[in-house]
């Protein structure tokens, strides 16, 4: 079968071309003077950015052509994977810490990995192995029963909150949510389940100091504008530079030192600086196109699994997305999580690009007819 066998398999492709370009434009306009100041090369990042590019179109085309079986075997392995090197995070040697976070693994030519990125984008297979052990009544065995949902859920978020990764913990609890939701259990479940996953949250934010300061810092930033509200302030400020048409591509002042993380955590700032109002509604516009599309593979697939699967994988997009663009616009709580695609990051970038991989796969193995 043709790797290009549906209108709706090329309109992701050329939307996630389109995106992957866009990231790399934006990489090198964000970077650029930052690259320069602190490794004396304006274009290291962005370098750094079309190799993580080409190892994660590698990996989609890959992963999109094989069988269903294959893809939900390495789904399932990947996440063990994923939880394994989230551990591994916090052994000496091995984890690297990065502004008081210890969230990545060293690998060869002293490169970095981010083991949440990919526990985000495979924690969907572990929904449906759940569900699958459920289904066969495996969960009479008491050691299924106790020792697979606390390495499925437990571990990864008691290792998240000592990386801390608290960022990641809040999406992790939304998909879970929404996946809840979508297999329509019964409101009561629902109810109970909500607010104690509310109360854990809120008990998680106020346990640490600085978390409780970020919380304050959001709902007044002006309090502290030297330390805590300094980022929030600067996004501010950055956005309202950019007017409804921008200030033009490159031209930005805000990635000039005046914005921290320009170039990963806040990096819709300066889009929405260089390029106005206009600028980040096509953006929203695509990323809303991009997510109809994958409720599109939700819709018209057929089998259960792969239907909460694609429903999963697409909700780890949206909230990405959604979180990115609240803590940006002063919305949301500061927490450092990249913007898909745009942001630098080769974590986040190659398992963005195994995400719709196996979407992909999805539609492939339904083939739909449009």
């Amino acid at each position: 079968m043709s790797f290009f066998h549906s209108l709706l398999n090329r309109n992701i492709l050329l939307l996630i071309l389109l995106f992957t370009g866009l990231g790399l434009v934006q990489v090198y306009s964000a970077s650029y003077i930052f690259s320069i100041e602190n490794y004396g090369d304006g274009l290291f990042f962005f370098k750094k950015q079309v190799l993580f590019s080409i190892i994660g179109f590698i990996i989609l085309l890959a992963v999109a052509n094989i069988s269903w079986k294959w893809a939900r075997l390495l789904g399932i392995s990947l996440w063990v994977l994923s939880v394994l090197l989230l551990i591994a995070t916090l052994v000496p040697g091995i984890g690297v810490s990065v502004g008081g976070a210890q969230r990545w693994v060293a690998l060869p030519f002293s490169l970095r990995f981010q083991p949440a990125e990919l526990f985000k984008v495979t924690t969907p297979f572990a929904f449906i192995y759940l569900i699958a052990l459920k289904d066969k009544n495996l969960f009479q065995h008491p050691l299924l029963f106790w020792v697979f949902p606390i390495f499925a859920f437990t571990l990864p978020v008691l290792v998240l909150s000592l990386q801390p990764d608290f960022g990641t913990i809040v999406l992790f609890s939304c998909l879970t949510l929404a996946v809840i939701f979508m297999l329509g259990l019964k409101w009561r479940y629902v109810l109970i389940s909500a607010p104690l996953l509310i109360l854990s949250l809120s008990f998680m934010a106020i346990w640490k100091p600085y978390r409780l300061a970020r919380i304050k810092t959001f709902l007044n930033p002006w309090s502290d504008p030297l330390e805590s509200g300094f980022q929030l302030i600067q996004s501010m400020v950055t956005f309202h530079s950019g007017g409804a048409w921008g200030v033009g591509l490159g031209q930005g002042q805000g990635k000039l030192f005046f914005l921290p993380e320009a170039h990963t955590d806040f990096t819709l700032a300066v889009i929405g600086e260089e390029t106005g109002f206009i600028g980040f509604a096509i953006l929203l516009s695509l990323y809303s196109l991009l997510t109809y599309y994958g409720m599109k593979i939700v819709v018209k697939t057929e089998d259960l699994s792969q239907k909460i699967l694609a429903f999963s994988l697409t909700m780890v997009f949206v909230f990405s997305v959604i979180i990115h663009i609240g803590v940006n616009l002063g919305v949301l709580p500061t927490k450092g999580l990249t913007l898909p695609f745009i942001s630098y990051g080769g974590s986040s970038l190659v398992c963005t690009l195994l995400l719709f991989a196996w979407l992909l796969n999805i539609e492939k193995h339904n083939y739909f007819v449009y």
